[in-house]
């Protein structure tokens, strides 16, 4: 890539939507694709992109916003940890909004004294532990396989370093896993999934083989509008051909093949677990849990956390729309009650939620 205009011309845009309208004029039926990834929710939302497509061809949002899927009980634990003496709990900044049992935010009890950071790279913590050796840092590791990596790194390091007063709260996840759930899923009926691209830098496009082999069209996809649009082009062609397969738009940032020095990282580091998804319940293999060798950093293992009886806000439907049963438009408390200056659930928290987009473009 020279320039990003090249991936925001006009003329070429109008020539993809041409495209587009004629292989769904040749399907003649009614065709739903999932963008799984929330940065590409938030590209369609920015570059209005559903208001090019025809009528018939919709486009859900997947359960591909970290915050978003992150469970209410694992936002209370995070509040309670945060809420010990002494405690250095550091997080990344969309993690300070995200409203746990009853409204209780980061935000608010950094407000009421806690000492709570927000980060902007786990390296971060590292060196608060280092600079407060006496102090007990505490960093809450959220994301999927695109950030997993960078947790891995800093315990690597600070195991090599003996940095002993540093520890994880690890609720990454794993997204493979999730599709196979939606795949299952009876109110779901899917033709085909743009595949997120910043994942796939580390897992590979080969990783969603079993997409195809399900009957289902794929497409790992860039970020800019004629990325989508040539991604949801690519979908149409399998389903007009109804030849399924793994289709590799992002050429330019993927490969089929994993990053193997990331996945190496990560296989010395943590092995996979059951996980709960907020919506989609425990998913089995999809959490990362730490190997012996780092379970030392693990904050689970360090601190006593209490049996937590927690709760969904009540009439929230982030937990539907992030299986794609609902639109957010059509939760009863969309722009009303939940707003990105009043959010209660966390698909209005962050920006690749499908409400917070849906607020801001429409």
């Amino acid at each position: 890539m020279r320039f990003v205009d090249e991936y925001r011309d006009p003329r070429l845009a109008r020539a993809l939507v041409s495209r587009i309208n004629e292989r769904f004029g040749r399907i003649a039926r009614p065709v739903s694709l999932m963008e799984v990834c929330g940065s590409h929710t938030q590209a369609i939302g920015r570059y209005g992109i559903r208001s090019l497509l025809p009528a018939g061809l919709g486009l859900l949002s997947g359960p591909g916003c970290p915050v978003c899927v992150t469970a209410v009980g694992d936002v209370d634990a995070a509040l309670w940890l945060a809420s010990q003496p002494g405690v250095v709990f550091a997080t990344f900044g969309d993690m300070m909004r995200v409203p746990g049992t009853a409204g209780a935010t980061l935000q608010k009890l950094k407000a009421a004294g806690a000492d709570v950071r927000p980060v902007a790279s786990a390296l971060e913590a590292l060196a608060m532990a280092e600079e407060e050796p006496s102090r007990p840092v505490v960093l809450m590791g959220i994301g999927f396989e695109t950030t997993a990596p960078t947790v891995a790194s800093l315990l690597k390091r600070g195991r090599s370093q003996g940095v002993a007063n540093l520890s994880v709260y690890s609720v990454h996840k794993v997204i493979p896993p999730a599709l196979r759930l939606l795949l299952a899923d009876q109110d779901l009926r899917l033709d085909g999934f743009l595949c997120p691209g910043h994942v796939s830098t580390i897992i590979g496009a080969g990783a969603y083989a079993f997409l195809p082999q399900a009957g289902k069209a794929a497409c790992v996809t860039g970020f800019e509008p004629l990325d989508v649009l040539e991604g949801i082009d690519l979908l149409l062609a399998q389903i007009e051909r109804e030849r399924p397969e793994v289709a590799l738009q992002y050429r330019r940032a993927v490969r089929f093949e994993p990053n193997h020095r990331a996945m190496a990282l990560l296989e010395e580091v943590f092995s996979l677990e059951d996980a709960p998804w907020r919506g989609l319940g425990v998913i089995p293999g999809s959490g990362f849990r730490f190997r012996d060798d780092y379970e030392g950093f693990d904050a689970r293992r360090r601190y006593t956390i209490p049996e937590l009886h927690s709760a969904e806000p009540l009439g929230c439907a982030c937990g539907e729309i992030l299986r794609g049963i609902r639109e957010p438009t059509e939760c009863p408390l969309f722009k009303c009650v939940c707003t990105p200056a009043n959010p209660v659930g966390p698909c209005m928290v962050s920006t690749e939620g499908s409400c917070a987009a849906r607020y801001r473009y429409g």
